[in-house]
Order: C-alpha cells, then sequence, then structure tokens
C-alpha cells in the first residue's frame, strides 16, 4: 500500500511536470519558428542579464555575510544576539511583495535615505529600480541566509581548535586563515549555488523593482511574452534556456558540493578566546549593527506605512475579504497536498530501502522519489505555468482551471523544502519506533494515530507552515492565471501598487505579512527553547 501510495505520488508529479514541458515542445504557431525565437537578440539579452544579476546577486551576498557571521560566532555575550539570529531568519519566510514595499520605502525616491538627502541639498542619489533594486532585494533576502548558514558552520568547530589557537598566540588574521577560512571555504560552493539559484529563477522582485525591459530575468520575460504579448515562439525559447540554466546549475551544485569536514574534537566546550579587545568588540558591534538595521529598517518600513494606511476601511471591501479568503484557502490546500504528498513519498522510499538487498529497480525507485521533490527547481514555476497555459487554451477560458493550477504548482513549489524539513524527521522517527510498531502489530491508521502522529507531530507542522507561507506569498503562477474571478492577496497587493495606489498597498502587505508571521510561529512552537539553550551553552 504504501509503495503503491509512494509511486501514485511521484507519478503524478512526474506527469503535471511533463505535460508541460510536452505542451511548449509541441506548441506551433503556423508561420513562426520557435527556434528563431531562441536566437533572437533579446531572447540572448534576458539570458545575459539573469546570470550576471544573479552572479553580483551571489557574490555581494556572500561577500557581505562573511564578517557578520564571524562577529556573532565570536561575540557569543553580545546583547540581544539569539533575537538577532531569529530577525535573520525573517526575510526567508517573508513574501517578495512585502520585502520589495519595505525596501522601496527606505530606498526608494521618497524613502527615508533620499528624503535625508534632500534635506542636506543633495540630489537624491539611491536608485531602487534596474540592476542596483534587484541586487538590493536579493541581497536583502540572501545574506541573512549566508551568514547564518555560515554561523552554523563556524559554531561546529570543535573547542580544542580554539584552546590550540590562544596557546600558540594566534593574531585574528591568524585564525581566520588557519581556522575559520577552511570551514568557511567548504561551505562556500553550496551556499553560493542555493543563492544562485534563488537569484537566477528570482521572478517577483525583478517583476517590481526592474524597472522596464532592460532589466527582465528569464522568468518575467516568459510571462510578458504570455501575459502581455502573447508571443508563445518566445515564450517556449525562453522556457527551453531557463530549463538548461537550471539544469546546469543543479549538476554544478551537485558535483561542486564538497563533503563537510569541520574536524574532530574530544567534545571540549567551545570557548573563544578572539574578538575579546576593545578593537575586536567594536569591530563586531559595527558590523552586526549594520546587518541589524539592513534587514529591520525594511521590515520596520512595512509595519510603519501598513499602519498609515485605512486598515479598517480595507477590511471593509469585499475584494479584499474575498481575495485574502482565496489565498488562505489556496494555502492551506497546497500545503496539505505537499505535506501528504511528501510524508507518503519519504516513507515510501524508507520501505524500499529497508530491504536488506533491493534490487536494482527497487534503488531507482527509491532515487525517483528522491529527485521526485525537487523537480521544480529544474522547471520552474513560471514556466510550469507556461506550459499549461498553452496547453489549455484550446479548452476555452483558462480561468476555470486557475484555483486548481495555481494549487498544484504552489504544492510543488514548496515540495523541495518541505522535503528537508519532513526526510530527516522521518528517518529518525523510523529508527526508533519501526521495531516497537512491528513488535505491537501496529499499521496502517492505529500507528499513524498512536506511534506516528506524536512522534512527527512538531516537523509535519513545521512544514505545513512553511508550505503555506510560500503559497500565501506567492505572485508567480497567480500572475499568469489571475483574473477577476480569482484574485489572491499578492495579486491584488500587485494591482494596487501597478495603479499608484500606495496606501492601500501599504496595509494589505501588512496584513500579508502578518498572516505568513502567524504561520511561520504557528509551525515552530519550540524554536524559542531551543535557541535559549544554545545561547546559555555558548555563554
Amino acid at each position: 500500500m504504501t509503495l503503491t501510495a509512494g509511486a501514485l505520488c511521484l507519478g503524478g508529479i512526474v506527469l503535471f511536470v511533463c505535460l508541460a514541458a510536452y505542451a511548449l515542445l509541441a506548441f506551433d504557431v503556423p508561420g513562426t519558428r520557435s527556434d528563431a525565437a531562441l536566437f533572437d537578440a533579446y531572447v540572448w539579452r534576458v539570458a545575459r542579464f539573469t546570470l550576471l544579476q544573479a552572479s553580483l546577486s551571489t557574490g555581494l551576498s556572500i561577500l557581505f555575510a562573511i564578517p557578520v557571521a564571524r562577529a556573532l560566532a565570536r561575540q557569543a555575550g553580545f546583547p540581544g544576539r539569539v533575537w538577532i539570529i531569529r530577525l535573520m531568519a525573517l526575510p526567508l519566510g517573508l513574501p517578495a511583495l512585502v520585502a520589495a514595499l519595505g525596501l522601496i520605502g527606505i530606498w526608494g525616491r521618497q524613502g527615508v535615505l533620499n528624503t535625508a538627502f534632500a534635506a542636506l541639498g543633495l540630489d537624491q542619489p539611491v536608485s531602487i529600480y534596474g540592476l542596483s533594486g534587484i541586487l538590493l532585494a536579493h541581497v536583502f533576502f540572501n545574506m541573512p541566509l549566508a551568514a547564518r548558514l555560515m554561523l552554523g558552520g563556524l559554531e561546529r568547530i570543535p573547542g580544542e581548535y580554539w584552546l590550540v589557537g590562544a596557546n600558540l598566540g594566534m593574531r585574528p588574521l591568524s585564525i581566520f586563515r588557519f581556522i575559520e577560512w577552511p570551514v568557511i571555504r567548504g561551505l562556500l560552493p553550496g551556499i553560493a549555488g542555493l543563492i544562485f539559484m534563488l537569484c537566477a529563477t528570482s521572478f517577483t522582485l525583478v517583476l517590481i523593482l526592474g524597472g522596464g525591459p532592460a532589466a527582465s530575468t528569464i522568468e518575467v520575460a516568459i510571462y510578458q511574452a504570455l501575459r502581455f504579448d502573447f508571443d508563445p515562439p518566445r515564450a517556449i525559447a525562453l522556457s527551453l534556456l531557463q530549463i538548461a540554466v537550471t539544469s546546469a546549475l543543479l549538476v554544478a551544485i551537485r558535483f561542486l558540493t564538497p563533503t563537510a569536514d569541520e574536524g574532530h574534537g574530544g567534545g571540549r566546550r567551545v570557548r573563544r578566546f578572539d574578538g575579546r579587545g576593545r578593537l575586536g568588540r567594536v569591530a563586531d558591534g559595527l558590523a552586526i549593527a549594520l546587518a541589524v538595521l539592513f534587514v529591520a529598517l525594511p521590515l520596520g518600513s512595512v509595519v510603519s506605512a501598513g499602519l498609515r494606511a485605512d486598515l479598517l476601511r480595507l477590511a471593509g471591501e469585499p475584494l479584499v475579504r474575498r481575495a485574502l479568503v482565496t489565498s488562505i484557502v489556496i494555502a492551506l490546500v497546497s500545503g496539505l497536498l505537499c505535506v501528504v504528498a511528501t510524508a507518503v513519498m519519504i516513507r515510501a522510499r524508507q520501505a524500499v530501502l529497508a530491504s536488506r538487498h533491493p534490487s536494482a529497480l527497487h534503488r531507482g525507485f527509491a532515487s525517483g522519489l528522491s529527485a521526485g521533490s525537487s523537480l521544480v527547481l529544474l522547471v520552474p514555476p513560471v514556466v510550469l505555468g507556461a506550459g499549461w497555459f498553452l496547453l489549455l487554451r484550446p479548452f476555452g477560458d483558462i480561468t476555470v482551471f486557475a484555483p486548481l493550477l495555481v494549487i498544484l504548482i504552489n504544492m510543488l513549489m514548496a515540495l523541495p523544502f518541505v522535503y528537508r524539513v519532513l526526510e530527516p524527521a522521518m528517518a529518525t522517527h523510523a529508527a526508533r519506533t519501526a521495531r516497537l510498531a512491528a513488535s505491537l502489530g501496529l499499521g496502517g491508521w492505529h500507528r499513524l494515530r498512536f506511534i506516528d502522529w506524536p512522534g512527527l507531530k512538531k516537523p509535519l507542522l513545521m512544514g505545513l507552515s512553511f508550505a503555506c507561507a510560500l503559497s500565501l506569498g506567492d505572485l508567480g503562477a497567480v500572475a499568469l492565471f489571475g483574473s477577476q474571478d480569482m484574485v489572491t492577496l499578492p495579486w491584488l497587493l500587485y494591482s494596487r501598487m501597478a495603479s499608484y495606489r500606495s496606501t492601500d498597498a501599504a496595509g494589505l502587505a501588512l496584513v500579508l505579512g502578518l498572516v505568513c508571521l502567524v504561520l511561520t510561529i504557528a509551525g515552530t512552537p519550540s524554536a524559542g527553547n531551543d535557541d535559549r539553550r544554545r545561547h546559555d551553552a555558548a555563554a
């Protein structure tokens, strides 16, 4: 039964993706050639800009993350350190539309910085639109991610290393060169590959902050080709190019990421002796303060602008209420489907590998279950939407199918992340309870109720909240299929921004951000206690 359910989930995912790819490859417009569009100068210009902004965004994110991670690792007793690390996690769960509004509030033409420069008699030198705005937004999202990943690696360095460094009288530069840098260098390929993939497939931020065709990524160009120009050959060419780029990135990440080697120790408590001098404390404090300001100011701008909006009037608008209900329903359904499909695929993979001597067919099936969870990274949501847009167009009004397509695409979008949350938790749970369940003869519903649910409730709720938050803030699928009959909160927010109703957009951004924050908190009920225990141990 478990293997059948896993096969059905994997087959459904592969079929959904393959049908979209088939629609792109098989679509033909009389008198046009998609291969000619592939070599169009515009297509290659978009591809060059995509790779350029992704490379610059990755480099800047890592460059700024290194001093922040080192400062947080060295200053274990820094005031509010636990809350600063939590703050670094907020951009990961923040909808891109909300972050874009916050960045515009700080860096935009009428933002805080340009207003201050104008008061000093300067000519508003900061521009949020174009390449500079895209880089700024990507660094806002990805610098905290890189800093947290590096911080985790630095905190895993054995305590003996720091003791030896202190006994040898190592200076800060020597400590960085011989102790910290080898760890960071081992983490860099994986971190850089992940950030590059996120930036190369960026859609919402580029759509909002690109400022025009000169600053368009491949995904934005696909959306424009279908939604505004209705140029299927160009959309097909761009989609194939996007698949080629993401395939190359996934292969590069797979082969360039080394096995982590962070040293071995005897379990001695980590106690760092560097960074205790006045100069070190000032430098680390400055790095942490700048990172906090960079992340907190846009978030504060969203809250401030949202509170100035007429929230009661917005709450009374039928369109706003319908958009909120539609968004929540889509998020809950897609989140539940994502968690169920992920859990079924993981359980099926465990059942296959539990055999002492699995056949080549079984090993291939297990590998397919694991790879199927990451299939959306190969064929991004906008490409999937483009394929289904072309596939369903002959059947009439596409908006009839819009809710189902948005739910399925959002489910696939969250699948890789939920898989990485549930897989280690389910593996540990299976190792601890498999023999107990077998000895008691429990299976099916009774095992789920009495053994699996109590042990897996927290990771399942975490995966559900994360999937719901991703779906709630997504604009990619809705941008293609949204209409007057199906309006979500992100789509309504984008529409208000496009019509220069900035006050309403600020209020909607606050509501959207708060709902996503509630979902994130609901899925991590014990995160605070874990952070406090780690902080006490470090102190």
